[in-house]
């Protein structure tokens, strides 16, 4: 059976009452249908003084192209909780349409382990992300349109991007205002995809509302004749875009196939942008249960590294045990296996591809000072051998490991890896930041690119150095960081999976997101708008004559 299939097969609760299991009363819901809801304001306040549970985060190794299934492994996790007893809440990333029109598909996990219902939650959902797309791009509507009445703010230079939540290249570089109009000045422009729109970032750091609007108004749309910074509270633009967002900002409630309440909300790209679900949304499921399990984008290098460094940061949060997802193919990917052989049986490979893994586990244990347990999402083309070899040598090092088949068994495929989170959760440690927020913007990026990613040193294009300049003239000097770089490997180069050589981390950009409240730090060839491949996901995907959805997995 297909993922679709296997979802659809499943009698789905109705969402008030998931809600009522974890003490919502169905008058703090939006309903969105029988099996969709909005969380309001009003169970935040009800909420503020409860005590927090246990904060569980599911990180991976560095991934193959088609990913290693953090999502399947994170609703594994809390299914198997739940099977142990516990009680347990999900808070995810909402998936966005590019990749599943793109390359990977859905992104609500996979055979017995999903969250419901799918085929909503992987389209069009509640509406957030068209709504963050409305405001970005209002917000550009309201600058041009400024620019045509006459420029009163002087806006001499732009940097405010339109976007689209799809892949399209075309868009990479566009040229506007071509109609010929007389006050119309063209300017050469880029879309970004939407979830690596500042606002997705905004939405995701806000506390609420209020802090929603001030953090809008504080967007740097562009620099004036003086070479100083124009905002978009200097175009009085923060209220509209706050109307616009007014219900994207609350959480979304569903559910799993085992009914475990899940808060899937914010979904900007860990490559690109800082990867995590939103504060709001973990929070109030840290209120809502015992045991929060949530996840981070891509590999630890970079989803992780900015959940700790710039989500915890923020929220005022630290996880108590960090999952770390790996798989047999990932192992021999960045050991040079080529793709067409990476499902053979191999272990000499894996062997080779274990230093990759050994980085991931010492960042998080000895980096970051954390507790880790390394989850291995089985495949069925994973060998007995294969799995022993790995579990040898993680006892070897005293990590703990559990085998996870959570896809074909559902929960009770994780009540090990359930049992070993919840033991290692009774003893809390300590998060250690990369960096003091009070270093300078180059010791920040040093501290990530030698300490995470292993780089020998960083170089700075011609430029980028007087960039940083101005970003500490501006008074944003102690702000984090967020590298954007390629999930593919530790380096900024995608094809140097194994990284047995030293190199350098290369920075070609910075950009400062005043809003979010973070600078982004463009590494390596890394593009704010995907493609799509050769053959797009968005082929298979149809409507049958009974009005049902296929092709998405």
């Amino acid at each position: 059976m297909t993922d679709i299939e296997i979802a659809n097969s499943v009698q789905l609760k109705k969402v008030t009452e998931i809600a009522e299991n974890i003490g919502i009363q169905q008058e703090n819901l939006d309903l969105y249908g029988k099996y969709k809801a909005k969380i309001t304001e009003e169970e935040f306040k009800k909420r503020e003084n409860d005590k927090q549970g246990k904060l569980i985060l599911v990180t991976a190794i560095s991934p193959t192209p088609l990913g290693e299934g953090k999502t399947t492994i994170s609703i594994a996790a809390a299914d198997g909780l739940s099977k142990i007893g516990k009680k347990s809440i999900l808070a995810l990333r909402e998936p966005s349409l590019g990749p599943v029109f793109g390359i990977k598909g859905g992104a609500t996990g996979g055979g017995r382990v999903q969250v419901a219902p799918m085929e909503d939650i992987n389209l069009h959902f509640t509406g957030d992300i068209h709504a963050i797309t409305s405001a970005n791009n209002l917000l550009s509507a309201i600058i041009d349109n400024h620019i045509y009445y006459g420029n009163e703010l002087k806006i001499k230079k732009v940097v405010w991007k339109r976007c689209v939540d799809l892949n399209d290249r075309q868009l990479r570089s566009i040229e506007t205002g071509l109609s010929g109009e007389k006050n119309i000045v063209p300017r050469m422009d880029k879309f970004d995809i939407t979830v690596a729109s500042e606002i997705m970032a905004i939405i995701c750091l806000s506390e609420n509302i209020q802090d929603l609007k001030k953090r809008l108004g504080n967007i740097i749309i562009g620099y004036n004749e003086d070479d100083k910074p124009v905002y978009a509270k200097d175009l009085n633009a923060q209220g509209a875009m706050t109307v616009l967002l007014k219900d994207a900002i609350n959480p979304n409630l569903v559910q799993t196939l085992e009914h475990t309440p899940a808060l899937i909300h914010g979904g900007p790209f860990a490559n690109i942008a800082h990867g995590c679900n939103s504060v709001r949304a973990t929070k109030l499921a840290m209120k809502l249960a015992d045991y929060t399990v949530t996840e981070a984008g891509f590999g630890s290098d970079l989803g992780a590294e900015k959940f700790l460094d710039i989500k915890c940061r923020t929220a005022k949060v630290k996880p108590d045990v960090v999952v770390l997802v790996a798989t047999i193919k990932a192992l021999k990917y960045h050991a040079g296996v080529e793709k067409e052989k990476i499902l053979e049986e191999n272990v000499q490979a894996m062997s080779k591809g274990i230093s990759n893994f050994k980085k991931h586990i010492d960042n998080l244990s000895k980096q970051f000072g954390l507790n880790v347990i390394v989850a291995l999402n089985r495949y069925t083309t994973d060998t007995e051998k294969e799995i022993e070899y790995l579990s040898n040598k993680l006892e070897e090092d005293n990590i703990e490991f559990s085998l996870v088949e959570g896809w074909a068994k559902g929960g009770e495929g994780a009540t090990d890896l359930a049992n070993k989170i919840v033991k290692l959760a009774e003893n809390s440690k300590e998060l250690n930041f990369t960096y003091d927020l009070q270093d300078s913007i180059q010791d920040k990026i040093n501290k990530v690119a030698t300490k995470i990613y292993g780089a020998d040193k960083v170089e700075y294009l011609e430029g980028v150095e007087e960039k940083i300049k101005k970003i500490n003239k501006l008074g944003y000097g102690n702000l984090p960081v967020c590298i954007a770089k390629t999930q593919y490997s530790f380096s900024d180069d995608p094809k140097n999976l194994e990284c047995k050589d030293s190199y350098n981390l290369t920075i070609r950009d910075v950009e400062l997101k005043a809003g979010a409240g973070f600078v982004v730090v463009m590494s390596g060839k890394i593009m704010t708008m995907p493609g799509l491949p050769r053959v797009p996901a968005a082929e298979n995907i149809d409507i049958d004559s009974e009005g049902k959805i296929v092709g998405i997995f």
